[in-house]
């Protein structure tokens, strides 16, 4: 507690150049917002130098957690815009594709040889030799519907 008791507004912005790098080094964007929240500190510190190492902590731990929250809520009400957006989404990248049934569909399940990988389908009862359409996809199961005879 001695060493938080004589910290002073560059040990926080010390903090925040180093949650910086980490950053570079990590996937995705989380850290920057620790940093952003130790630089204020910091400048809260250079303000009111007589803050308790409390009241620091308490600062640094709502701003993080708010600037965190709050950019997470603003990826869900503007998504990153994508040329590829069904990149690294392997099912979604068949969707439109026809493929004739190997396997009947029975009680509405079955599997479908893609490439080199099989995969669950869902869909209408249909016999072996069916061409369907990939419509849709729920998690790792294909969504099907027949388009045409056999």
């Amino acid at each position: 507690m001695e060493l938080l008791e004589s910290a002073t507004y560059w040990h926080w912005w010390v903090l925040g150049i180093v949650l910086v790098v980490l950053e570079v080094f990590s996937p995705g964007v989380f850290f920057i917002w620790m940093a952003v929240s130790a630089g204020i500190v910091g400048l809260a510190m250079l303000v009111l130098p007589g803050l308790g190492w409390e009241i620091q902590i308490l600062i640094f731990a709502l701003f993080s957690v708010g600037a965190i929250v709050a950019w997470r809520l603003y990826l869900v009400r503007h998504p990153t815009q994508s040329d590829q957006p069904r990149l690294n989404r392997r099912g979604e990248q068949y969707i439109d594709r026809i493929f004739t049934l190997s396997e009947p569909i029975l009680n509405g399940q079955g599997k479908i040889k893609v490439d080199d990988s099989t995969w669950k389908i869902h869909g209408d009862d249909c016999p072996a030799g069916t061409r369907v359409k990939v419509v849709g996809v729920d998690g790792v199961v294909l969504q099907v519907k027949a388009v045409g005879g056999a």
